[in-house]
């Protein structure tokens, strides 16, 4: 960053934590001085418990594609393609701006898998970004197309978790 070589970063998988790791990649940037852009996929809720915290870190910007709802596959409604669409030209436009450090695409793998965006432009908007930029991708399911241009590559493994004892999500913990 800051001039070095940017990397492409993946955080998949099962498990927990992805988001989570995209966001405290944010924090430390904005701590170094970086200017960050967080562009969150099929996210449409208001009480998500970094939509306060990012107001609280210098540089750093969040834009939420997505409705207030669950997207159920098979069930994707027209707002989730338009809005998952305002997300990715949202993305080209903050690649072709150069106007941040790093850029976090949240949950744009699980867009991708619902098929609510297409495949060849995600992966043309990875080719085309600066050699300085730093990208982050998050989601279940990224595709081998995706984890083959990445530079970093981290799969989150379910072990258990809690959901299996029947506790549901809590408020700032998994939101």
């Amino acid at each position: 960053m800051f001039g070095e070589k940017g990397l492409v970063h993946v955080y998949t998988g099962d498990g927990k934590g992805k988001t989570t790791s995209s966001l405290g990649l944010a924090m430390r940037a904005s701590g170094q001085g970086a200017k960050v852009e967080i562009i969150q996929f099929m996210k449409g809720w208001d009480h998500y418990g970094e939509l306060a915290t990012v107001k609280l870190l210098p540089g750093v910007t969040l834009t939420q594609t997505g409705r207030a709802d669950y997207v159920y596959r098979g069930k994707e409604t027209r707002e989730d393609y338009s809005e998952a669409r305002r997300g990715l030209d949202l993305a080209k436009d903050v690649i072709a701006s150069g106007r941040c450090d790093m850029l976090i695409l949240d949950e744009i793998n699980v867009a991708l898998d619902y098929k609510l965006i297409p495949l060849d432009e995600v992966v043309s908007l990875v080719k085309s970004k600066p050699k300085d930029l730093e990208l982050i991708l998050t989601g279940r399911y990224a595709r081998p197309e995706i984890i083959e241009l990445a530079d970093l590559v981290t799969e989150m493994r379910e072990v258990r978790h809690p959901f299996q004892r029947g506790v549901t999500a809590r408020k700032g913990v998994e939101y």
